[in-house]
């Protein structure tokens, strides 16, 4: 999860930046890298998702020793934001995949 932030604000930015020149980039071999870049991302978010979820599970049934009531309403938020992430990334990278086409 640590490689979406830093991909998405640089997406971010260059976006902000094709706006303000009012250039938008029509060579499909870029958003063919965004594209693969999205999916990458998306695939190992969905990893990491799936990890804290079968690791909030196994301590909610592990009982209250491992995990207090705090911690595993933190973990199940956690899991929670990570399929929530995976969601817009996979729904980004289906939309530039939409876009290729047309250029």
């Amino acid at each position: 999860m640590g490689l979406m932030i830093p991909w998405s604000l640089t997406l971010a930015m260059v976006d902000a930046y094709s706006v303000f020149i009012k250039y938008l980039p029509h060579q499909p071999r870029i958003l063919l890298v965004i594209i693969a870049g999205d999916w990458v991302l998306s695939f190992l978010s969905l990893a990491a998702a799936c990890a804290t979820a079968s690791v909030t599970d196994l301590l909610v049934d592990a009982g209250g020793s491992f995990c207090p009531t705090m911690s595993c309403n933190r973990f199940q938020l956690s899991a929670t934001m990570a399929f929530l992430s995976w969601f817009l990334s996979f729904a980004s990278s289906l939309f530039n995949l939409w876009l290729l086409p047309s250029l």
